[in-house]
C-alpha cells in the first residue's frame, strides 16, 4: 500500500460535519464527491460551504480565487456507486451505530479494493464498525472536532485490524489539512469526547439539582475556568442528541455508574430540544438573542 496516494475524497452525509470536512479537504487541493440521502441536502452543504469561504476571503484568510477554485473541486455524488472511484471515503452521518453500519453495507460494493474507508464517528467503537465492512484492515476512525474549518485537532482511531499502512496514510491525509493529529485507542468517546462529554453531563446534573441557573452555570466555567464558552451552551452547539448519545455510548461501553446521563438532558432530547438546530435547548433561540430556558 506505500505507493498508494489518496487524491481524491468520498463523503456520506452533507450535514455540518459532512460538510465541514468537504470545505476543508477542497480547500486542501482534494477532489471531493458528498453524499446525501437526498439531493437537496447536498445543495444546502454546496451553499453553506460556499457561504463559509466567503467569510474566510472577507477575513483574508483565502483569496477568491482560491474559494472559486476550491468550490469547483467539490462535486455531488448522487448515488454510492458515484464513490466508486474515490481513494478515501469518510462516513459522516448521525452518531448512531445502526445507522453508520447501514453506510458501510451498502457502499462497500462500490469502492476500489484499496479504497480506505472511514468513520468520522465520536464515540462508538471502530473494531466494531470495522467489522461490517468488506475491508477492516483499511478502516479507521479520523474524527473531525466541530466546526471542522475552525478546529485544529482530529483524532485517528485505528480499530484492531487496521493495517500501518491505512494508518499512516490517514495522518498523512491530516497533516495535508494542516490540522494536528491525535492518536487515540479505540475505548469509548475516544480522548477529547471522554473527558467532554461527562463535563457538560455534569453540568446538567447542577442544573438539574438546582445547584445554579443555566446562566450562572454558564458564566462560571467561563470566567472561572478560563472555557470559551459555557458547557450548556456549549450542549446546544453540539447538540443534545449527540451528547446524549455519546453519553450512553461511554456508559454501556465503560458501565460505571458516573457516565450515567442526567435524567433532565434525557427529558430535553425526548422534547425535541436539541440546541441550536432546532432553536431551543438550554437556551431559546428564537428571539434576537439566547434566552436560557431554566
Amino acid at each position: 500500500m506505500s505507493d498508494q496516494a489518496i487524491r481524491k475524497i468520498g463523503i456520506i452525509g452533507a450535514g455540518q460535519m459532512g460538510n465541514g470536512i468537504a470545505h476543508v479537504t477542497a480547500a486542501a487541493g482534494f477532489d471531493v464527491k458528498l453524499h446525501d440521502v437526498a439531493e437537496e441536502r447536498i445543495n444546502a452543504a454546496l451553499a453553506t460551504i460556499d457561504g463559509n469561504m466567503a467569510r474566510q476571503v472577507a477575513k483574508g484568510a483565502l483569496s477568491d480565487e482560491e474559494r472559486r477554485s476550491a468550490m469547483a473541486r467539490i462535486a455531488p455524488a448522487v448515488g454510492l456507486a458515484d464513490l466508486g472511484d474515490c481513494d478515501l471515503v469518510i462516513e459522516a452521518a448521525t452518531e448512531s451505530e445502526e445507522v453508520k453500519r447501514k453506510i458501510f453495507t451498502a457502499v462497500c460494493p462500490h469502492l476500489k479494493p484499496k479504497a480506505i474507508l472511514a468513520s468520522n464517528t465520536s464515540s462508538i467503537s471502530i473494531t466494531r464498525l470495522a467489522a461490517a465492512t468488506d475491508r477492516p484492515e483499511h478502516f479507521i476512525g479520523i474524527h473531525f472536532m466541530n466546526p471542522v474549518p475552525l478546529m485544529q485537532l482530529v483524532e485517528l482511531i485505528r480499530g484492531i485490524a487496521t493495517d500501518d499502512g491505512t494508518f499512516e496514510l490517514a495522518k498523512d491525509f491530516v497533516a495535508k489539512l494542516h490540522k494536528t493529529a491525535s492518536v487515540s485507542e479505540d475505548f469509548p468517546a475516544f480522548i477529547v469526547n471522554r473527558i467532554l462529554l461527562p463535563m457538560i453531563n455534569e453540568a446538567v446534573y447542577t442544573l438539574y439539582e438546582g445547584v445554579g441557573s443555566v446562566e450562572a452555570i454558564d458564566t462560571a466555567m467561563r470566567l472561572g475556568a478560563n472555557h470559551p464558552m459555557g458547557p450548556l451552551q456549549l450542549a446546544d452547539f453540539i447538540g443534545l442528541d449527540t451528547c446524549l448519545s455519546v453519553m450512553q455510548v461511554l456508559h454501556d461501553g465503560l458501565a460505571d455508574s458516573k457516565y450515567r446521563p442526567c435524567p433532565l438532558l434525557v427529558k430535553y432530547v425526548e422534547a425535541g430540544w436539541l440546541g441550536r438546530k432546532t432553536k431551543r435547548g438550554f437556551y431559546d433561540y428564537r428571539g434576537e438573542k439566547p434566552v436560557p430556558t431554566r
